[in-house]
């Protein structure tokens, strides 16, 4: 009976053939799988091949490490032409770079919570009711009927653990050791209420916040307590908040954070790469929000005066750190590292801010605000130095790790996924991403169509000619020449594709929003 046992279970770990279940994708994915399907099966029968190979190497499935920043403009880092050029020196990113694959057509959505929301369902933020940036004191955070990657992932016999920014709802429901995750380190807000207090008490007037009532004025007027910044959560054991600076709104709140965070990280790496159970980190950093580094303020090649690049380097140190401890650990062969941005540069507190030379910035469907730099690194896996002209875009990577998992059948199928696995570019190469099309949404509004190298902003039509302008981004990366006319072939292609996206909305509704009677003051974020 062992014998048998045994039998099914090294088939069950090794074996070379893999069962892709049904997740819902969107319409123009369908419409392209009855183009390419058949080359896209033979192609998954090389992917899992290789996957077997991998885990009959490393007796688990690979372990995945995903790390979002904050607000880093497309050319920001020094592989796209910033970097030391910009005050904010990152070699260690750039080594990442070139070591692995560079994205040059790489998209988030437009800022930092609908992003949170892509990457951690797999779904355009409209799909799941909650649309806006949040702010301290509302109720409203990610449904806990969406799956989350983290749910998809333990659900698949992974541990999994979050350190960084959450910003995905700050009562407890929404946290994330209830979202999935066995441990999470995180803090429940962006950067900007770290400044509230302190441009209150510098009485100057200088600060970007100088109206702040102060704490306490503040919690007597509207009832919001600023008091805890951010928790320690354990699934099935609650939360606690975090101790010390780190854990406390302040100027030196987030060098306090992210220097515990990457404590705790190589700790919980070294910690778990002998488990027979492969593992999940998400690291949603923050970096870059509004602070200064003051371990890197006034290093050499460092821009003072904008006090992200410190932070930036900061980041770079940590990453260093991370990809150090991978590698002590004897796990970095079997482990995927994607770094990715959130949004574009936010320039509201400029010159302290990141950077694009690209048109808009967080907050627009143009490519400033969605056109992000990332990178992937598998070593043994990705082969080094490749820049792939495909699309890669945000809500993909959870689709990647439920293939990776071995997860697929792990995903809803009653709710349309938008990510895409790019599995098929990871691992074989450019020109084998399966995505030839982005939509680009504000709140609940579609702005922007991308089609293969075709960019087009929606708007109202005129005289009974379609309303929109017209790219070719691939030509046109700044979006400086659009016009109707010389795009008039595309109009029927864009309208299609977006049937075929509306066909899919009316088949599979919008999740309505947690609380459908709550006013929204930025419903375009």
């Amino acid at each position: 009976m062992k014998t048998i046992k045994r039998f099914f279970f090294f088939l069950l770990l090794f074996g070379c053939t893999t069962t892709h279940a049904e997740v819902q994708p969107d319409g123009p994915f369908l419409k392209a799988k009855e183009r390419f399907g058949s080359k896209w099966q033979k192609q998954d029968q090389v992917i899992d091949e290789k996957l077997a190979e991998l885990r009959k190497r490393f007796g688990k499935r690979p372990n995945i490490v995903y790390i979002l920043t904050d607000d880093i403009g497309w050319g920001e880092l020094g592989w796209q032409g910033g970097g030391k050029h910009r005050g904010a020196p990152t070699p260690t990113l750039d080594k990442l770079a070139f070591e692995g694959m560079r994205f040059w057509s790489a998209y988030a959505e437009p800022s930092c919570t609908p992003t949170r929301i892509a990457i951690m369902t797999g779904r355009h933020p409209v799909r799941t009711g909650l649309l806006s940036v949040l702010w301290p004191g509302q109720e409203d955070g990610l449904s806990p009927e969406e799956v989350t990657v983290a749910e998809v992932l333990s659900d698949s016999g992974y541990n999994t653990a979050m350190w960084g920014k959450w910003h995905l709802g700050d009562l407890e429901k929404h946290a994330p050791e209830n979202q999935g995750f066995d441990y999470a380190y995180y803090g429940l807000f962006n950067g900007a209420p770290d400044y509230w207090q302190a441009s209150f008490e510098d009485k100057s007037g200088t600060f970007p916040f100088a109206d702040f009532p102060g704490y306490a004025e503040y919690k007597a007027r509207t009832g919001i307590d600023l008091s805890v910044a951010g928790y320690v959560g354990q699934k099935g054991r609650g939360r606690k908040p975090i101790p010390g600076i780190a854990g406390k709104l302040g100027p030196e709140r987030q060098e306090a954070f992210e220097n515990e965070s990457i404590k705790q990280i190589s700790g919980w790496i070294k910690d778990k790469a002998d488990d027979d159970k492969p593992f999940f980190i998400y690291w949603a950093s923050y970096a870059l929000q509004i602070s200064a580094s003051k371990e890197f303020l006034n290093a050499p090649g460092v821009d003072k005066n904008n006090r992200q690049a410190s932070f930036m380097v900061l980041h770079n140190k940590h990453v260093q750190q991370l990809m150090d401890t991978l590698k002590e650990a004897g796990v970095a062969e079997n482990t995927l590292v994607v770094w990715i941005s959130d949004n574009g540069p936010m320039y509201a507190f400029y010159p302290t801010s990141g950077y694009t030379l690209l048109k808009g910035a967080k907050g627009d469907v143009t490519e400033g605000g969605v056109r992000v730099p990332a990178m992937a690194y598998w070593p043994g896996v990705i082969k080094p130095n490749q820049d792939p002209k495909d699309f890669l875009h945000v809500t993909d990577l959870f689709t990647t790790a439920a293939r990776l998992a071995g997860a697929l059948d792990k995903v809803p199928g009653d709710r349309v996924t938008d990510g895409i696995d790019q599995t098929p570019l990871l691992l074989l190469g450019e020109g084998n991403s399966r995505r030839n099309y982005m939509f680009h949404y504000g709140g609940d509004v579609l702005g922007a169509i991308r089609y293969e190298n075709f960019k087009i902003h929606i708007k109202a039509a005129h005289g009974g000619l379609p309303g929109m302008d017209f790219f070719n981004i691939r030509r046109d990366p700044g979006e400086k020449y659009g016009a109707l006319y010389p795009g008039l072939f595309a109009v029927s292609p864009i309208q299609m594709l977006m049937r075929q996206h509306l066909g899919m909305v009316r088949k599979f509704p919008h999740r309505p929003p947690e609380n459908p009677d709550s006013g929204e003051v930025t419903p375009h974020d």
